[in-house]
């Protein structure tokens, strides 16, 4: 229960508050699809999707990460270049928790480039963490 806090409070200090976001970050937040962490798990273990951690090192070293997820630099600054070459490659972005915009903002430049499947797992890496999935330390 303590480590679900932490990972509430590092959310909050890293990301801020959702409904502080501004209306564009929000709106984004609503357009974009959603998937939980079951089915997360489930179409990465497939290969029908890949993850896409747009979280602090601070979150990543305290947390971990979803095995095989790509890293971002940054939320909003990342390269283009760090995802897939594959536009089409479908792509489910996850931050903190449902706390932190981060994942949505990351998702939405992606989309904007011309990613054609974008999705965001709401309950972000704590989620996954307390549903008892495996992660890999940093």
């Amino acid at each position: 229960m303590a480590k679900i806090m932490l990972a509430a409070a590092l959310a909050l200090a890293a990301c801020g508050k959702a409904s502080d976001a501004p209306a564009t970050a929000r709106s984004a937040q609503a357009a974009l699809p959603t998937m939980t962490v079951d089915q997360v798990d489930r179409a990465i273990a497939s290969g029908a999707c890949r993850a896409v951690d747009a979280n602090a090192d601070t979150t990543r070293r305290h947390e971990g990460v979803i095995p095989g997820a790509i890293l971002l630099t940054d939320s909003d600054s990342y390269a283009l270049s760090e995802l897939p070459a594959d536009k089409a490659k479908p792509l489910v972005f996850y931050c903190a928790s449902s706390a932190c915009p981060s994942s949505h903002h990351a998702a939405e430049k992606a989309r904007l480039a011309g990613y054609t499947d974008v999705r965001v797992m709401p309950d972000g890496i704590a989620g996954w963490v307390t549903a008892g999935k495996k992660t890999q330390p940093i």
